[in-house]
């Protein structure tokens, strides 16, 4: 069963990464170029000397892009297919698709959304670059951290439920991840990178577009390999055995 589950959770994988790139077309690459373009402004009244690039910026905002998300986004569903197989028949009696969509939501929580809320996305040609090492570690200690909350929550769910019930039991797991992250939150630093001259719209539109490129990759993976799954597990000839 669990490599059957692999090679859909990749073509899956696929498509997320298909609509994401349409996504960040649409949405994200025109926020780089005005961030680009303020950046070149700047170098310009201070005197700077433009800096050579290494790749072309039309490579980077098409088959570059195209590239480094369909590659991450098909990894990203192999991966899910594996945790979905592994959760099949240890969460509860929910469905195949109840399972793929919870497990994304999770993921897209847990992975994304939490810790981008203390360390958004900046666009790429903004900012200090001595902050850079700095931020990157801190961010993905703060995910790390996350990580580790969800799975508390996630055990505290499954002693919580059988004594107090399917919803009171989520909702005291749910708050205890909340209060973990909100304490780690608080005390992880805070890095401000971003020039105060830089646009506070253009730099919300592209964090919004950061997020929605998330959300349209976990919400395909989620949706489609559910729907797929189900399928696939109704067929005779499928095994129930890894």
């Amino acid at each position: 069963m669990t490599g059957q589950l692999l090679v859909r959770g990749m073509l899956v994988g696929l498509l997320a990464g298909v609509l994401a790139f349409g996504f960040a077309k649409v949405f994200g690459e025109p926020q780089i170029d005005k961030a680009i373009a303020f950046e070149e402004h700047m170098a310009q009244v201070h005197g700077d000397a433009p800096e050579e690039e290494l790749v072309s910026r039309e490579v980077q905002s098409t088959f570059g892009l195209f590239t480094g998300i369909v590659t991450y986004s098909v990894s990203l569903g192999g991966i899910f297919a594996l945790v979905f197989a592994y959760s099949l028949g240890r969460v509860g009696k929910i469905g195949p698709r109840g399972l793929a969509a919870l497990l994304a939501l999770a993921a897209f929580v847990t992975l994304i959304l939490v810790p981008g809320l203390k360390y958004p996305a900046n666009p790429p040609s903004i900012g200090d670059p001595e902050t850079i090492k700095q931020r990157t570690k801190l961010f993905f200690l703060m995910l790390l951290v996350s990580v580790i909350a969800g799975v508390i929550a996630i055990n505290a769910a499954r002693k919580l439920i059988p004594a107090l019930g399917s919803w009171n039991g989520s909702i005291l797991a749910a708050a205890l991840y909340i209060l973990i992250m909100a304490v780690a939150g608080s005390l992880f630093p805070t890095v401000n990178e971003v020039p105060h001259t830089f646009s506070a719209v253009l730099l919300w539109k592209f964090r919004v577009a950061s997020l929605g490129i998330q959300l349209v990759l976990w919400t395909t993976v989620g949706l489609t390999f559910g729907w797929l799954a189900e399928r696939a597990l109704s067929l005779p000839g499928f095994s129930t055995r890894a």
